[in-house]
């Protein structure tokens, strides 16, 4: 299934907005009005007429890096090919929209910079930061210990996980180990998420309940089949990819979120090359938004305003290394 056809099919399906079981603010919050090329009140046209913008600071935008202020442009990779609301294709199946670009392209006018947004593999965003063909990656990139050896981070989100259930599930909450015991559950392979799930596994299994079934799917479309034919119970992942499909779709609902690292705190952040003397201005323009507000608009404009930073940390303390 593309893109297109994915979004045309959620937009298709009655919105109907449910409140978060965990008291949390909703996440699935629909914006006042829905502009043209809308999908249950979320804009995803091309044209992107509702983006929340910035102007230059004088003062921040002489801190980045001589070479990149000659060239007058930021080099932003992001993968453009992800699941909505982060970085993903509009209805032209082309231009890249969502929470990530608009991130960047607010911290680019802030730092008076012209943004250069390019679209690549998850795998070529990181060897391109590294090279210095990008400037800075934005693409929901976890901070790691091991990440932070080769990189530099300014935070902008929190790294948050999500359950869903379908709307009408008896499901009310989903906060620890216990209350997956016996489900039958997916979850994206080789994920932070999945790392959580089998320690809760070990951890019912340690207790004497009986461990979550897992099942894995390749295709969004494939796992919210599962979910609404019955075939699995609950759905595990990012929040941000979460809340849009129970805006949009409206036949799911979000009863649980766990912090990105389980119970260790995780961020999202802006990632540039090492000692490249660039994460300082990112962080300084973050927080220019952030007291400016139109951070908070922005988050509010993709319902993400749950995963908001209070300011921006220069490499914060990352998810530890794995043995």
């Amino acid at each position: 299934m593309s893109r297109r056809t994915w979004l045309l099919s959620l937009a298709a399906t009655p919105l109907a907005v449910s409140a978060c079981a965990t008291g949390t603010a909703d996440p699935a919050a629909a914006p006042a009005a829905a502009p043209s090329g809308a999908a249950g009140g979320v804009d995803t046209s091309p044209a992107q007429t509702g983006r929340v913008t910035a102007r230059a600071v004088p003062e921040i935008a002489a801190t980045v890096p001589q070479a990149i202020r000659d060239r007058g442009t930021l080099v932003i990779g992001t993968t453009g090919n992800g699941a909505p609301p982060l970085s993903f294709k509009a209805d032209d199946d082309k231009t890249v929209i969502g929470i990530e670009p608009d991130i960047a392209l607010l911290v680019a006018g802030v730092l008076g910079l012209t943004p250069d947004v390019r679209a690549t593999s998850w795998e070529n965003l990181f060897l391109s930061v590294d090279s210095g063909q990008f400037d800075v990656g934005f693409s929901n990139i976890t901070v790691t210990e091991e990440r932070k050896e080769k990189y530099d981070f300014a935070s902008y989100r929190v790294d948050t996980l999500a359950w869903e259930v379908p709307k009408d599930s008896t499901i009310t909450a989903i906060t620890g180990p216990a209350d997956v015991a016996g489900l039958t559950v997916s979850v994206g392979s080789g994920t932070n998420q999945e790392k959580v799930l089998l320690e809760w596994n070990r951890q019912n299994e340690a207790s004497g309940r009986k461990p979550a079934a897992i099942q894995y799917y390749q295709q969004a479309s494939d796992t919210y089949l599962a979910l609404k034919s019955g075939r699995i119970q609950a759905n595990f992942g990012p929040n941000p990819t979460a809340a849009y499909h129970a805006l949009v779709a409206g036949d799911t609902k979000i009863v649980g979120t766990v912090p990105g690292g389980g119970t260790i705190q995780a961020d999202i952040a802006a990632m540039t090359k090492k000692d490249d003397g660039l994460v300082q201005a990112l962080a300084a323009a973050l927080d220019h938004l952030i007291a400016g507000g139109q951070y908070a608009a922005t988050l509010k404009r993709w319902n993400l305003a749950n995963e908001a930073v209070p300011q921006s940390q220069v490499n914060p303390p990352g998810l530890p290394k794995t043995a």
